[in-house]
Protein backbone atom coordinates (compact mmCIF):
# COMPACT_ATOMS: atom_id res chain seq x y z
CA UNK A 1 0.00 0.00 0.00
CA UNK A 2 1.35 3.35 -0.88
CA UNK A 3 2.28 5.40 2.51
CA UNK A 4 0.55 8.62 2.18
CA UNK A 5 -2.30 8.00 -1.11
CA UNK A 6 -5.69 7.61 0.34
CA UNK A 7 -7.31 4.50 0.53
CA UNK A 8 -10.55 5.70 -0.75
CA UNK A 9 -9.34 7.23 -3.95
CA UNK A 10 -6.60 4.73 -4.71
CA UNK A 11 -9.25 2.01 -4.45
CA UNK A 12 -11.53 3.83 -6.83
CA UNK A 13 -8.55 4.12 -9.20
CA UNK A 14 -8.71 0.37 -8.90
CA UNK A 15 -12.18 0.23 -9.46
CA UNK A 16 -11.57 2.43 -12.78
CA UNK A 17 -8.93 0.43 -13.93
CA UNK A 18 -10.78 -3.16 -13.56
CA UNK A 19 -13.72 -1.27 -15.21
CA UNK A 20 -11.78 -0.21 -18.41
CA UNK A 21 -10.16 -3.83 -18.56
CA UNK A 22 -13.70 -4.89 -19.03
CA UNK A 23 -14.85 -2.63 -21.99
CA UNK A 24 -14.01 -3.58 -25.23
CA UNK A 25 -11.87 -0.89 -27.15
CA UNK A 26 -14.33 0.46 -29.89
CA UNK A 27 -13.34 -1.52 -33.04
CA UNK A 28 -14.07 1.74 -35.40
CA UNK A 29 -10.92 3.63 -33.39
CA UNK A 30 -8.55 1.04 -34.71
CA UNK A 31 -6.04 2.77 -36.92
CA UNK A 32 -7.83 5.89 -36.25
CA UNK A 33 -6.57 9.78 -35.42
CA UNK A 34 -8.09 12.61 -34.19
CA UNK A 35 -6.56 15.92 -33.89
CA UNK A 36 -3.42 13.68 -34.71
CA UNK A 37 -3.39 11.41 -32.02
CA UNK A 38 -3.52 7.53 -33.12
CA UNK A 39 -6.55 6.44 -30.97
CA UNK A 40 -4.92 3.32 -30.23
CA UNK A 41 -1.77 4.74 -28.86
CA UNK A 42 -3.25 7.25 -27.06
CA UNK A 43 -5.10 4.44 -24.77
CA UNK A 44 -2.33 2.32 -24.54
CA UNK A 45 -0.07 5.27 -23.10
CA UNK A 46 -2.58 5.97 -20.92
CA UNK A 47 -3.61 2.68 -19.17
CA UNK A 48 0.22 1.99 -18.89
CA UNK A 49 0.88 5.03 -16.79
CA UNK A 50 -2.79 4.70 -14.75
CA UNK A 51 -1.33 1.18 -13.96
CA UNK A 52 2.40 1.80 -12.97
CA UNK A 53 0.25 4.86 -10.60
CA UNK A 54 -1.32 1.94 -8.85
CA UNK A 55 1.92 0.82 -7.48
CA UNK A 56 2.87 4.04 -6.05
CA UNK A 57 3.61 7.49 -7.17
CA UNK A 58 4.56 8.07 -10.98
CA UNK A 59 8.22 8.75 -11.16
CA UNK A 60 9.00 12.13 -13.33
CA UNK A 61 8.66 10.76 -16.87
CA UNK A 62 5.64 8.46 -16.71
CA UNK A 63 3.91 11.50 -15.08
CA UNK A 64 5.24 13.66 -17.58
CA UNK A 65 3.08 11.07 -20.28
CA UNK A 66 0.80 10.72 -18.39
CA UNK A 67 -0.12 14.44 -18.44
CA UNK A 68 0.88 14.93 -22.33
CA UNK A 69 -1.97 11.92 -22.58
CA UNK A 70 -4.48 14.32 -20.52
CA UNK A 71 -4.32 16.93 -22.26
CA UNK A 72 -4.26 14.60 -25.33
CA UNK A 73 -7.96 13.16 -24.95
CA UNK A 74 -9.25 16.20 -23.69
CA UNK A 75 -7.99 17.66 -27.25
CA UNK A 76 -10.14 14.74 -28.94
CA UNK A 77 -13.02 14.04 -26.62
CA UNK A 78 -15.23 16.62 -28.89
CA UNK A 79 -14.18 15.47 -31.65
CA UNK A 80 -15.27 12.10 -31.13
CA UNK A 81 -18.51 11.45 -33.18
CA UNK A 82 -20.01 8.32 -31.16
CA UNK A 83 -21.24 7.93 -27.61
CA UNK A 84 -19.64 4.53 -27.09
CA UNK A 85 -16.37 5.78 -27.96
CA UNK A 86 -16.72 9.00 -26.60
CA UNK A 87 -17.51 7.25 -22.99
CA UNK A 88 -14.92 4.67 -23.33
CA UNK A 89 -12.21 7.91 -24.01
CA UNK A 90 -13.82 9.26 -20.57
CA UNK A 91 -13.66 6.75 -18.75
CA UNK A 92 -10.03 6.78 -19.85
CA UNK A 93 -9.76 10.41 -19.03
CA UNK A 94 -11.28 10.29 -15.39
CA UNK A 95 -8.55 7.73 -14.92
CA UNK A 96 -6.22 9.64 -16.09
CA UNK A 97 -7.28 12.70 -14.34
CA UNK A 98 -7.51 10.44 -11.02
CA UNK A 99 -3.95 9.16 -11.12
CA UNK A 100 -2.27 13.07 -11.65
CA UNK A 101 -4.36 13.74 -7.88
CA UNK A 102 -3.39 11.16 -6.68
CA UNK A 103 0.22 11.63 -7.84
CA UNK A 104 0.08 15.19 -6.81
CA UNK A 105 -0.39 14.45 -3.57
CA UNK A 106 1.94 12.07 -2.52
CA UNK A 107 4.58 14.74 -4.54
CA UNK A 108 7.26 15.52 -2.33
CA UNK A 109 7.27 19.27 -0.56
CA UNK A 110 9.50 21.33 -2.05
Amino acid sequence: MIANMSESELERLSRMWEEHMRAPFPPHMRGREIEGENMVLLDAETAGCVVSSLSGPLEGKRREILLVCLAAIEKVLPSIDDDGASEYYKHLQDMAALAVELGNANAPVA
